[in-house]
């Protein structure tokens, strides 16, 4: 098999409309139903709402979990509106932040080892693992998984869901884009 990524020049939000785009062509050549969003403000998840509005695709948001900054910076007006459009939000724990939980320095290096692709993998690869710890994604369910880099979204990766618990059956079979 043969297929295309997409490699941006530059990392950041002003790629946002072409990793929709291009999410949009993967999600209808591999029948994918889900697709997990890494949004901070809101942003990102209402352009994917409205890129993927006529696809059937359910999206998964994950913001910031409450208490890891001073305030939520997600726009928890847009909540009841993804939830009324069938998609869901999912405010977990962020996986990459539990230092001071678990005492380990376990977490960070994972973060950093998975950076050594791009910001954006290493966020995809959390929220994917968040996503299913909260239910929204079966393990082994096949989902695209959107992040970026300080904002909106630069990097797609198709992956084969897991746990936490199990974090080493999370599969990234396909990058549908990332920066260079």
């Amino acid at each position: 098999m043969e297929e295309k990524i997409t490699y941006f020049e530059q990392p950041g939000e002003a790629n946002t409309a072409e990793v929709l785009r291009l999410v949009r062509e993967r999600v209808a050549a591999r029948q994918i139903e889900k697709v997990v969003v890494a949004s901070t403000r809101g942003n990102t998840a209402r352009m994917a709402m409205e890129t993927l509005a006529d696809t059937g695709i359910k999206l998964v948001v994950v913001p910031w979990q409450f208490g890891f900054a001073e305030t939520q910076p997600f726009a928890l007006d847009l909540v009841p509106e993804l939830r009324a459009k069938g998609h869901e939000v999912h405010f977990g724990t962020m996986l990459w932040h539990t230092e001071d939980l678990y005492g380990s320095r376990t977490p960070r290096a994972m973060a950093n080892l998975l950076r050594v692709f791009c910001q954006g993998i290493k966020v995809c690869v959390e929220i994917a693992l968040m996503a299913t710890d909260g239910g929204h994604l079966a393990p082994g369910e096949k989902a695209i998984a959107i992040a970026g880099t300080a904002s909106g979204a630069d990097t797609a990766v198709v992956v084969a869901a897991a746990p936490s618990t199990k974090s080493a059956h999370l599969h990234i079979s396909e990058i549908v884009c990332k920066p260079m």
